[in-house]
Formats: structure tokens, sequence, C-alpha cells
């Protein structure tokens, strides 16, 4: 397996290319990070479902797609050569309101909305709309 330097952007890439070719779900490497967002996208509503199969390195994360939903517009924000840090105050809605962004915080990953009830800023992930 090849090294990734951006494993977040791997996981959005690999989603946003078999929701185009029209796949039912897609796979890849996992981590605890991809398994926490996978999580989130689900409670949002975005895809259908996300399993965790395999075990020790050759765990990989399964990520299930809703039935005749539109394809998932995917934006990678911070990338490894730039990271973008954002305070509560610059937290803006996505598509005013239809979006979601994607930020960890210091009590982990959440969504911009629930970042704004919390008061809480960090590193804007990505956004998805």
């Amino acid at each position: 397996m090849p090294l990734l330097n951006d494993p977040i952007g791997d996981l959005l890439t690999r989603i946003r290319n078999a929701q185009h070719a029209g796949r039912p779900y897609c796979s890849a490497p996992w981590s605890k990070l991809k398994e926490q967002l996978c999580a989130l996208l689900v409670k949002e509503g975005r895809i259908a479902s996300s399993e965790v199969e395999g075990e020790g390195k050759l765990k990989e994360i399964v990520v299930t797609f809703i039935e005749g939903a539109e394809p998932l517009v995917l934006k990678r924000v911070s990338k490894p050569g730039r990271r973008v840090y954002t305070s509560i105050k610059d937290v803006f809605p996505v598509l005013r309101g239809f979006g979601i962004a994607i930020l960890t915080t210091s009590q982990g990953l959440m969504t911009d909305r629930d970042a704004r009830k919390k008061k809480l800023g960090g590193e804007l992930l990505c956004t998805i709309s």
C-alpha cells in the first residue's frame, strides 16, 4: 500500500469517485479520524452507513451511499501543506445552512452547527454540500 500524505483527502476522493461511477459503496483504509468523519456523515444523513471490516493492519472502512441520492460535493479545506484554523466568529454556514462544514475541535470532530452552539473553533477539515 502506498504512503498517503493526506488520508482524509484520499477518503473524500474515494467517496466522490465511487458516487460518480454509480457504485453503491466504497472502501478505504481505516483510521479513527476517518471512522469519526463517516459516523458524522451518517448522523447528518449524507450517507447510508459506514462499517469497519477486517482486523489489524487490514482494517477497512466501508461507506454505503443512499440509493438514488445526488452525489455529495466534498471539498477539502485544510490540507497538509496549508492548515486552516478558524475561530467561532469565523465559522459561517455552508450554502446558507444546507451544507455542513466539519471541524476538529478540542471536544472532537463536529459540524459547524454544533461548533457554533458550543462556541468552539478548530481546524476546518472539509465542507459537504
